[in-house]
């Protein structure tokens, strides 16, 4: 998510070339971590690390009017090292209309959104396996500490904005970070709206008074990350794949087009220079949605972004929200992280990314952007770790500007050749995986001519604040 102005606090409420061998290196890395991962830390009770998913098939029907959504979900898994006698996936508070695995009835309990199924009989070590779940109800935001999270019914529509435990509130899933699927989602609604989701649109067909559309996303996608949106939405080219860019869309309300045109005007431009500096983009295309209510703050989606009316105003007022969403789709979607933990990569650089766009489009540099983060952090508390801020502080705005600084000190001592060589590495070989700060950590320190062991003990396992990087950062690659 991004993250607010610096004049607020609390929870957000925001091409190079390898090797095959380094990219199977890459690949290798990302599945042992995945394997490795236990329950999540700061919320145990989201996700089962004793399986993983390999493909979600979801077929919904949404009534916009009573807010009514039915649902099938076919969900090919894989058993962990152990055999599963049980497993559990979460699920908001549903009618369970049907459960099956590989085709028979199992024992079912569903209690306090945990969908505990238990085989007809074990599935051994390692087997595929597939579980039907049939469901409906009114879906609506699910409980969390940072407020009511997934699902939200707008005033003639919806939207779905998950993260990080929000996935549940409209399907049945392992919603864990580092468990990362390929996804199909057919939804059926009124003809009169459009609905958004990432991925490629397969088909759209019509019949009688409604339409079924049908997305693709063939890249693997954290739960949180599965991003939609219902409205009446007029669609516009931003950019032209024809052209040899990124296929990139905007769904907005007709209204808005006038605004939202300036506003979103440097959004292709933004695109070129990412990929210059983190590598190619990870995804088929990219879309951007602009809702008719206000949002606190915009929200990523794997290929897609979320943004409020509020966002719009013809004056650019969100340009750097719309970078920071838009570097989401390389740090963060693409290369996930592994536990919430390590939340700090995901918004440190995408945070940074803010300033690399300011300091080539012709704004403050990263120097002083730095700066000014700095003295922001020097006048609040000191008591946050990047490394582990805790469930409380993960959406701290201090978490988002200590995390920027903590790039910008690694650009400093790396110097700009280095520092980028490292960045588009980092994003090129662990493209689709999950990692970890130790893994960033031991990925920096090959790019670097001296030890980056004191910086990261100061800047990320350290709450004191360090001295403001001091180095001269020239302009980027």
């Amino acid at each position: 998510m991004a993250s607010l102005s610096a004049a607020h606090s609390g929870p957000e409420a925001e091409g190079r070339h390898f090797s095959g061998s380094s990219t199977a290196q890459g690949a290798q890395t990302a599945v042992a971590v995945q394997q490795a991962a236990g329950a999540d830390p700061y919320f145990p009770e989201h996700g089962d690390p004793r399986y993983r998913v390999h493909r979600y098939e979801l077929a919904l029907d949404y009534r916009p009017g009573p807010n009514r959504l039915s649902g099938t979900a076919r969900i090919n898994a894989i058993a962990g090292r152990a055999p599963l006698t049980e497993f559990v996936l979460n699920l908001a508070d549903f009618r369970i209309g049907r459960v099956r695995v590989d085709g028979r009835q199992p024992h079912y309990t569903h209690r306090g959104g945990r969908l505990r199924v238990r085989p007809a009989k074990p599935i051994r070590a390692g087997a595929a396996f597939t579980v039907e779940v049939h469901w409906s109800g009114n879906p609506k935001p699910v409980n969390s500490p940072f407020g009511g999270l997934g699902w939200e019914e707008l005033e003639d529509g919806a939207l779905v904005a998950s993260q990080p435990i929000g996935a549940p509130s409209w399907y049945p899933c392992n919603d864990r970070p580092a468990d990362k699927a390929s996804y199909q989602i057919s939804i059926t609604t009124p003809s009169a709206y459009a609905v958004v989701a990432g991925g490629r649109l397969l088909t759209r067909t019509t019949k009688a008074s409604t339409t079924t559309w049908v997305y693709e996303q063939s890249a693997p996608t954290s739960s949180y990350l599965v991003g939609l949106a219902i409205g009446k939405y007029q669609t516009v080219v931003l950019a032209d794949p024809g052209l040899g860019g990124v296929p990139q869309h905007a769904h907005i309300p007709a209204h808005l087009l006038p605004e939202f045109s300036r506003d979103f005007a440097r959004q292709p431009q933004m695109m070129h220079l990412f990929q210059q500096l983190f590598g190619p983009y990870p995804f088929d295309e990219y879309a951007v949605v602009v809702t008719e209510e206000e949002l606190d703050v915009p929200v990523e989606a794997q290929g897609l972004s979320l943004f409020g009316a509020n966002h719009v105003d013809g004056a650019r007022g969100s340009e750097r929200l719309v970078a920071h969403e838009l570097a989401h789709q390389w740090f963060g979607n693409s290369v996930s992280i592994a536990d919430w933990r390590n939340i700090w990569l995901n918004e440190g650089l995408a945070k940074y990314a803010e300033w690399l766009w300011s300091e080539r489009s012709g704004g403050r540099s990263a120097q002083q952007l730095a700066a000014a983060a700095h003295r922001l952090l020097s006048t609040l508390p000191q008591d946050l770790r990047l490394a582990d801020p805790g469930r409380k502080s993960m959406f701290d705005d201090r978490l988002y500007e200590r995390g920027g600084l903590t790039v910008h000190a690694l650009r400093c001592a790396l110097g700009d050749d280095a520092f980028f060589r490292m960045l588009r590495a980092w994003a090129g070989l662990h493209r689709n995986g999950t990692v970890t700060t130790a893994a960033f950590a031991s990925h920096v320190a090959r790019f670097a001519t001296e030890p980056v062991d004191e910086l990261f003990r100061a800047w990320v396992h350290e709450a004191a604040l360090p001295p403001l990087p001091g180095a001269e950062t020239r302009a980027a690659v």
